[in-house]
């Protein structure tokens, strides 16, 4: 109750500064302490949005007048101008912190979607480089919380924390019976300036759009919008972990072993203080760090490609913010191993705050639009990409974007039309169709569903793991995807149908779809086997 009474305040303080009306504000507020805080914190990064915006767009404006479209001389200015905005923005996000660190994470994993400096830009500082609250602080947490400070409630409370994100930290301590905890701490400033901040980022955005048309990234303000309050609370995140990992040993009990959440610790736990299991494993895209532990890499990328295909395509409970900071690897604690005797990998799964769900009918046509992407289907492809909300006039567009392959290797018979190698030919490539068309990725991104856009910024992380351990996307992980897609698209069609004729079609199908299955398998092998070879490969 108290939460929600506060991005209420927020929420009116952020129109009322916008509108000028500060003093009443403080004069009419259930809590005016709070809301002098804010008063005096929110307008000074307004000051800093409204500057950053109008040197932004007046650089743009100015840098590109009278500069053909098309002309070299043009791309490369406009290169130019990226790259300053890009450094000018992550200025901003860095002094403000808070959301708009957690808007330079979006933007650093939107790869090709939006221009590429400033992804660049964003990945190289945001994922690693957040700011850190100090131990006051920390304390006046625990107390607000817990009523006493960390070295009341832990034997031991380590002040310097081991990681810090957009919105916490987390430090290491030790329970009373001698457990060993990790302790996500919220940062202090997050709750009280947060609704503000939030009415600050769309007012820029807001703004851009109205200069420039085609700069339409509002459905990036709305997902934040509804999002961060979700994140805000720990609780719920905490509820997000044990609904995870339930799912596993109910819906995916084959892999359930090999996939881990971390026990939470409800008595030491509030919206603002989580208290978890330490987990002592090394981070996903540490691939010499896996290699000393005993595992292959590769065997980490299609654990990763399995475990997340499982909740978006049976479970629809699906973590949307797989980035490396929040996936851990360690060796399968009952020791089992490999036929060649390597160790086999546990996948730990953290931060659970942002979880979207699919319901039936989307879970069921993105699988069968992953199914009909693997198997180069495109009667099938243009279907469900329609069905899901990106046109008759977009769904090569969509199609491209989910893959990041042109539509002519999206339709591609080759069972690894869809792997990416990485060379600078097909970055190049790449970069060129998202300048090339930058409108329309603009206006399909406004028209697809909320819920679809979180899946695009889900995919776009998994490719970023993927290739972190593999160099490259990896014909194997597509198997993968296209296995329990295609599955997922046949149990989806045994609950819809009961009749007796029905199941004999869908009978039929699933024997069609395991040879098919097997059939590409073998293709994978020969493949795998032709490449191995000297001079064939």
């Amino acid at each position: 109750m108290a939460k929600r009474s506060l991005w209420r305040t927020g929420s009116k303080l952020a129109a009322t500064l916008l509108a000028g009306g500060a003093t009443a504000t403080i004069a009419t507020s259930d809590d005016p302490a709070m809301t002098l805080k804010l008063c005096t914190a929110v307008p000074v990064r307004l000051a800093r949005d409204t500057a950053t915006a109008a040197s932004i767009a007046f650089d743009y404006e100015y840098s590109l007048w009278g500069l053909p479209e098309g002309s070299d001389e043009r791309s490369k200015i406009k290169h130019d101008v990226h790259l300053r905005s890009a450094h000018k923005l992550q200025e901003l996000c860095f002094k403000n912190g808070g959301i708009y660190i957690k808007l330079g994470q979006h933007i650093a994993q939107l790869e090709y979607l939006i221009p590429e400096e400033y992804v660049k830009t964003m990945r190289e500082s945001m994922l690693n480089k957040c700011p850190v609250s100090s131990y006051d602080q920390v304390c006046e947490v625990f107390k607000k919380e817990l009523g006493e400070t960390p070295d009341k409630v832990f034997v031991e409370f380590d002040p310097v924390p081991v990681a810090s994100a957009s919105l916490a930290q987390v430090h290491v301590a030790r329970t009373a019976d001698g457990q060993k905890v990790a302790v996500k701490v919220q940062h202090t400033h997050m709750t009280d300036t947060a609704a503000a901040d939030n009415a600050s980022v769309e007012f820029i955005v807001n703004t851009l759009q109205w200069i420039f048309p085609s700069f339409d990234y509002r459905w990036l303000v709305a997902e934040m919008r509804e999002s961060i309050p979700k994140e805000l609370d720990f609780l719920l995140e905490a509820k997000n972990s044990e609904k995870c990992l339930d799912n596993f040993r109910k819906l995916s009990p084959h892999i359930a072993d090999y996939i881990h959440v971390p026990k939470v610790y409800w008595n030491l736990s509030t919206s603002k203080l989580l208290t978890m299991e330490f987990m002592d494993a090394v981070q996903v895209n540490d691939v010499k760090a896996i290699q000393r532990l005993g595992i292959q890499p590769n065997e980490v990328a299609k654990l990763v490609s399995q475990a997340f295909a499982e909740m978006m395509f049976k479970h629809g409970f699906v973590h949307c913010d797989p980035h490396a900071a929040n996936l851990l690897v360690r060796t399968l604690p009952s020791g089992k191993r490999s036929i060649l005797g390597k160790q086999k990998p546990q996948l730990i799964l953290l931060d659970h705050g942002l979880y979207k769900e699919l319901d039936f009918a989307t879970r069921f046509n993105y699988a069968a639009l992953w199914k009909a992407l693997i198997f180069s289907d495109a009667n099938s492809i243009k279907e469900n990409s329609i069905k899901l909300g990106a046109g008759e006039d977009l769904y090569a567009l969509f199609a491209g974007i989910l893959t990041m392959r042109p539509w002519n290797r999206v339709v591609d018979p080759a069972v690894d039309h869809l792997v990416i190698h990485g060379n600078d030919s097909e970055r190049s490539e790449l970069q060129m169709y998202a300048s090339q068309y930058f409108p329309q990725i603009s206006e399909l991104l406004r028209r697809l569903p909320r819920v679809i856009l979180l899946m695009l910024k889900t995919n776009d992380c998994l490719r970023a793991v993927n290739n972190s351990l593999m160099q490259k996307s990896s014909a194997e992980t597509f198997f993968i995807i296209g296995k329990v897609s295609s599955k997922a698209v046949v149990e989806a069609k045994k609950l819809q149908r009961r009749s007796f004729i029905s199941k004999i079609d869908i009978w039929v199908e699933e024997l069609l779809l395991e040879a098919r299955l097997w059939g590409m398998r073998i293709a994978l092998w020969l493949l795998q086997f032709r490449r191995a070879l000297p001079g064939l490969g």
